[in-house]
């Protein structure tokens, strides 16, 4: 099944700290073309990215069974 990811516009109201990370040229590239389409800034991308990440994260080997964090 595939799952897509859907790009809009949502804000954090928290507080927000510098993170610096290595990524790699291409993957870089990737966003930046994307950004350009969807009109969003890199960093607000990474933090939906993020976002979706964690919403729909599911860790094998829990103990509860669940599989969902």
């Amino acid at each position: 099944m595939e799952t897509k990811f859907h790009v809009a516009v949502k804000k954090h109201k928290s507080e927000t700290s510098i993170v610096s990370l290595r990524l790699p040229v291409d993957l870089i590239e990737t966003i930046d073309n994307t950004c350009k389409i969807t009109g969003q800034s890199r960093n607000e991308f990474i933090i939906q990215s993020l976002d979706f990440i964690f919403d729909n994260l599911v860790i094998d080997g829990l103990d509860d069974g669940s599989g969902k964090k």
